[in-house]
C-alpha cells in the first residue's frame, strides 16, 4: 500500500522550471516537488506521496501520523535511495 508521508520542509529550490522541497522525515532527507503547494515553505510539514507534496499539516497532526506510520512499518520507501538528476 502506498501511503502520504508528513515532513518537514528544510530547503526549497528550483529544477527544471519545477517549485521543489528537500523534506526530513525523521531523519531521512528527500526531494518533493511542491508545484501543487504554492503557499508551503521551509519549517512547513507536507504529507508527500510519491515525490509530490499533497498538503500542508499541522505539525503536532504531521507527528503523530509519522510515529502511527513507523509503529505499523510502513515507512520502508523513505529507504529507497534516490535518482540522482
Amino acid at each position: 500500500m502506498c501511503l502520504a508521508i508528513p515532513g518537514k520542509v528544510i530547503e526549497l529550490y528550483e529544477d527544471h522550471g519545477l517549485r521543489m522541497a528537500r523534506v526530513d522525515f525523521g531523519g531521512t532527507v528527500k526531494k518533493a516537488c511542491l508545484e501543487q503547494l504554492p503557499e508551503a515553505g521551509v519549517g512547513d510539514y507536507v504529507l508527500v506521496h510519491v515525490g509530490y507534496a499533497l498538503s500542508v499539516v499541522d505539525p503536532a497532526e504531521a507527528e503523530r501520523t509519522y510515529r502511527f506510520l513507523e509503529q505499523l512499518g510502513q515507512l520502508d520507501e523513505l529507504d529507497v535511495p534516490e535518482e540522482s538528476t
